[in-house]
């Protein structure tokens, strides 16, 4: 009996966390299964109006003599005789189809639940984290705050390889974004021009993405960045690290002050 209890326990922990996924399933499975009770539905009900058809022809044909059948028509077979007759063949692909939209309506409200508890996570995870950060940044002031920030990056670049993946060419140096952990030639003109175009962007606009800040850097876009970015209320803002990467070359390791969040647009 317990071993009975632990599986249906299992199963209804698989259902909830996979809910999603098993409703978009049921969806595509039964969007075939409604198309091909469809087909079988209307070639059944073919079948059936033809024979009703034959039926009353002879019915009509039996009491005339063989001189009048070329003056009698056969008897038409009306809607309602139709919808009496094959009603019940399209009672499976209707139901399959009511349950296939159920399937996907329910799928799509899960989703957005789910899109929306990640950004409120999100949203709070990065206010409780910039109150951190302006808590350290009063105790801490000067040199022992960029000491920190420094140490920080040094530590964010040691954890990520791939430094020595790219090829620096003269007048470039060696840089690393944390926020998405990637590696690219630049110079702090570069960076200061992305920074600034940005920002331009949001004071005419009231805001702009991640992905146009690292379009402006060269660098491609990210699922995150083009879900995030800045308003008005909190431009991009950057702080600065000079860290040795893995082949002992010197860094510029590039942090932002304020994370964009994701309700960016509708937060100015």
């Amino acid at each position: 009996m317990q071993l009975l209890n632990d599986a249906k326990q299992r199963a209804q922990e698989f259902a909830q966390q996979n809910a999603t996924t098993l409703l978009t399933i049921g969806g595509v499975m039964g969007t075939v299964t409604t198309a091909v009770l469809a087909g079988r539905a209307g070639y059944k009900a073919a079948e059936i109006i033809i024979m009703e058809e034959q039926d009353r022809l002879a019915m009509a044909l039996a009491d005339v003599t063989p001189d009048q059948k070329d003056d009698v028509l056969p008897e038409i077979v009306t809607t309602t005789d139709k919808l009496r007759l094959v009603g019940l063949q399209f009672v499976p692909p209707i139901l399959t189809g009511t349950a296939t939209i159920a399937s996907i309506i329910m799928a799509n409200r899960m989703s957005a639940q789910k899109a929306a508890a990640l950004a409120a996570a999100y949203g709070l995870s990065e206010k409780q984290f910039r109150e951190y950060k302006d808590k350290v940044q009063e105790k801490l002031t000067g040199p022992k705050a960029q000491a920190i920030d420094d140490e920080l990056a040094q530590d964010r670049v040691n954890n990520t390889p791939g430094s020595q993946q790219i090829v620096v060419v003269e007048g470039e140096v060696l840089c690393f974004d944390e926020a998405t952990g990637r590696y690219f030639r630049g110079s702090m003109a570069t960076i200061n021009t992305a920074v600034n175009k940005t920002n331009e962007e949001i004071l005419a606009h009231n805001y702009a993405s991640a992905s146009f800040y690292y379009d402006k850097l060269g660098l491609d876009p990210t699922t995150w960045s083009d879900e995030v970015g800045w308003n008005s209320h909190h431009p991009v803002e950057i702080s600065i690290s000079t860290v040795m990467s893995h082949d002992q070359r010197p860094c510029i390791s590039i942090d932002f002050k304020f994370l964009p969040t994701v309700d960016y647009v509708t937060g100015y």
